[in-house]
């Protein structure tokens, strides 16, 4: 696992984390996170190429991700860096829901999965 931190002017503005899959030989994309005063800068692009520069350099086939992320923007970074949607998962719960008929009836989302390919297996 590693995680990276962006830092401008002595301040944390980003911060994104990865974590290997020895099994499948996959890096997950994990908790990508910029802050809302510094988007659009490039700063979660940069990130992402952080973390598939270490994918490359220690051999993964692959990177994936999931995120419930609302906002066109994230997707669109996603997509700018090479990867794919192969699947959203609608109704998806989060860790410590509690599935009571509020949470059903206002809080639903969709979890969307995104994959680049970095070489065959």
């Amino acid at each position: 696992s590693c995680f990276w931190v962006a830092v401008l002017d002595g301040n944390v503005v980003g911060i994104v984390a990865a974590r290997g899959n020895e099994e499948d030989n996959t890096m997950e994309l994990r908790r990508m996170s910029v802050d809302s005063n510094f988007r659009g800068k490039g700063i979660a692009k940069a990130l992402g190429r952080k973390v598939l520069e270490f994918a490359m350099l220690n051999n993964y086939s692959s990177i994936i991700l999931g995120t419930t992320a609302v906002k066109v923007a994230a997707h669109k970074l996603y997509e700018s860096l090479g990867f794919k949607h192969v699947g959203i998962i609608e109704h998806y719960t989060l860790p410590g829901m509690t599935h009571s008929i509020l949470e059903r009836m206002f809080f639903q989302l969709r979890y969307h999965r995104y994959r680049l390919q970095l070489r065959e297996e």
